[in-house]
């Protein structure tokens, strides 16, 4: 049998994700040439991807070797689709997402988000105001398991400040950001988090770990960075006092009970009902509003919740006709371009390090592509996992890679939903906030490093 016709296929069978793409971006590009506000948000991403899956399923005929009829084909394809779509990976998945929604959506109109930044606030002196803006938004995204939530929470004080200390606001819109981007790359209900361990088979806690080593060494100096700014500063900042810290205790509950190994369902159960309680018991919140909100944090949820059920029915497509197994032939080949080493005890650490780095890239580059971590860590999830077998690679690394270089990615892409957000609630331009988004540079520095250093060690 010739390898040609397979080599073909199966580099046409990654064109769909490609015109996925193709259409995302130029369709945001268009617009953002017309002056629309969010422009790379105009066309929903699940809807952006409908033509990629009809591609998919035309190519699927003409890549498969078995001689069926065109119905028989189609309906062949249309089962290998939804397959993919109700993969248990992807299911589990989808039903984290709608809780994750419903415990932020909760936890906000209990007065929970007020609370906890009102408690970082009153505990920050005023010389260290952006180190506490990045600290606070580290630690609210670590709970909430969202970047977007945490802007959205904390951009707002940020901005208050920006008429009483002397200060950059682009630099307190980036200290915002950046420490969102931390809190969502560790949080244990984030749904990158999620999407990054199921698609690689890690555990949470074992995941987490392994993040600390990258994400703490690059928070610390970025801390630093903003203590030598603030150093100057003779802002006198207070909390509010407006709000009851005891509606915070949810978010700490939930990070105590999944650093403990507790089940994430179990988890965001809890959160739900405790973030209830307590916002009914020293709160103003009637739990007879509970079902309207579970429902609102569920409808936050809907586009990824429906992207991620087509991006795994088009990942099985892709998977069936080669193109999984192509791209990882050819990431493979370009990452030992760069490594030759002679040894066989060379070899070895160098096989784990290059094979690292075609993790890191494949998870970097297809996040700059699509603009959304969640979704770039799915699309390069079987990709990874394959690369990181093949390469002895821990489960628990090869999650940890995908997650923080694509954390990296999102945080200096100026068409990213999070720059948007803060450059909206600034009045900025997003290149300018993503510009101060010094962490997530600091990140893919440390973690280059922290890369090399361990890549003869993997556990």
């Amino acid at each position: 049998m010739s390898s040609s016709p397979s080599n073909v296929g199966t580099g046409l069978s990654l064109i769909p994700l490609l015109l996925f793409v193709a259409t995302f971006l130029g369709t945001g590009i268009y617009f953002h040439l017309q002056g629309v506000e969010y422009a790379f948000y105009q066309l929903p991403a699940p809807v952006a991807i409908i033509p990629a899956i009809i591609l998919a399923l035309l190519l699927d005929k003409r890549l498969s070797s078995q001689p069926l009829t065109v119905s028989n084909h189609l309906e062949q394809s249309i089962s290998t689709f939804i397959q993919g779509m109700g993969h248990n990976k992807v299911i589990t998945m989808c039903l984290i997402y709608l809780l994750a929604g419903a415990f932020s959506s909760v936890a906000k109109a209990s007065g929970g988000v007020d609370a906890v930044v009102d408690l970082g606030l009153s505990i920050v002196p005023a010389s260290l105001v952006v180190a506490g803006l990045f600290v606070i938004s580290a630690i609210v995204a670590t709970a909430m398991g969202t970047s977007m939530g945490t802007i959205g929470a904390i951009a707002s004080i940020a901005l208050g400040l920006t008429d009483s200390i002397a200060i950059e606001p682009a630099i307190l819109a980036g200290a915002v950001v950046g420490g969102a981007m931390f809190g969502d790359n560790l949080s244990f209900i984030s749904d990158t988090t999620i999407a990054s361990t199921k698609t690689q088979g890690a555990e949470l806690k074992d995941k987490f770990y392994e993040n600390l080593s990258f994400a703490l060494p690059a928070a610390f100096i970025c801390i630093v960075i903003y203590i030598f700014i603030g150093f100057n500063s003779n802002t006198e900042v207070t909390a509010s006092g407006s709000s009851n810290w005891f509606l915070a205790l949810p978010y700490f509950l939930i990070i105590l009970f999944a650093v403990s190994g507790m089940n994430v369902f179990l988890v965001l159960l809890l959160g739900i009902v405790f973030s209830a309680l307590t916002g009914s018991l020293a709160g103003n919140y009637e739990v007879a509003q509970l079902g309207k909100d579970i429902y609102a944090g569920f409808s936050a949820m809907q586009e990824i919740f429906l992207l991620g059920m087509l991006i795994g029915g088009l990942s099985e497509l892709m998977k069936k006709q080669g193109g999984l197994q192509y791209l990882v032939d050819k990431i493979n080949m370009i990452a030992h371009m760069f490594t030759a080493k002679k040894s066989a005890a060379a070899d070895t650490g160098e096989q784990v390090q290059s094979n690292q780095a075609a993790i890191a890239g494949l998870s970097f580059i297809t996040n700059l592509a699509v603009a959304n971590n969640t979704v770039a860590i799915i699309v390069a999830g079987d990709t990874a996992k394959q690369l990181a077998q093949e390469g002895n690679v821990s489960a628990k690394r090869s999650a940890s890679l995908l997650d923080v270089f694509s954390c990296i990615a999102q945080g200096i892409v100026p068409y990213g939903a999070q720059a948007l957000l803060a450059a909206a609630t600034f009045g900025l331009s997003p290149l300018v906030v993503v510009s101060h988004v010094w962490y997530c540079v600091v990140l893919a520095f440390v973690s280059i490093v922290v890369m090399k250093l361990r890549s003869h060690r993997n556990n």
